[in-house]
């Protein structure tokens, strides 16, 4: 059997437990057309990049699904009919990742890179800016300039 990924997002304006209601209704669809599925996890509720059908937020879920193609095209088909399905997306994978999922993976302020280079607000550590120290290149007095050529 293939081995997929399936995401959908659910309308905000309805509760977890209804999501979770949906997740089972689509394994026990899987499950009597030939498949299984293995992980499920539920992203929750968050925000949209744009609108989808007047909503603004969505419940995310996720499930590794081992299953024939045609239980995957019934289980699409459910979701098209569903009112509570905003969007789905189902993609055919190798192997299933162990472990959470990179959505799972909560990864903390402290522990990422920082981009202005371990400097408090861009500053150093005193709250003003660095001293860059004589800049020979460009003269001593500011009436002094260097000649071109």
């Amino acid at each position: 059997m293939t081995l997929y990924e399936h995401v959908f997002l659910a309308r905000q304006d309805i509760t977890a437990q209804q999501v979770d209601g949906l997740v089972e209704q689509y394994k026990a669809l899987l499950e009597e057309n030939g498949g299984k599925v293995g992980r499920i996890e539920n992203w929750g509720l968050k925000s949209l990049t744009y609108r989808i059908r007047k909503n603004r937020k969505a419940h995310y879920a996720l499930m590794d699904i081992e299953a024939p193609a045609a239980a995957i095209h019934e289980m699409e088909r459910q979701m098209r009919i569903n009112e509570d399905i905003l969007r789905y997306m189902t993609v055919k994978v190798e192997a299933h990742e162990e472990g959470p999922s990179a959505m799972m993976q909560k990864r903390d302020r402290d522990d990422r890179p920082r981009r202005d280079g371990g400097r408090e607000g861009g500053r150093d550590n005193r709250g003003g800016d660095r001293d860059r120290g004589d800049r020979g290149d460009r003269g001593g007095d500011r009436g002094e300039r260097r000649p071109r050529f």
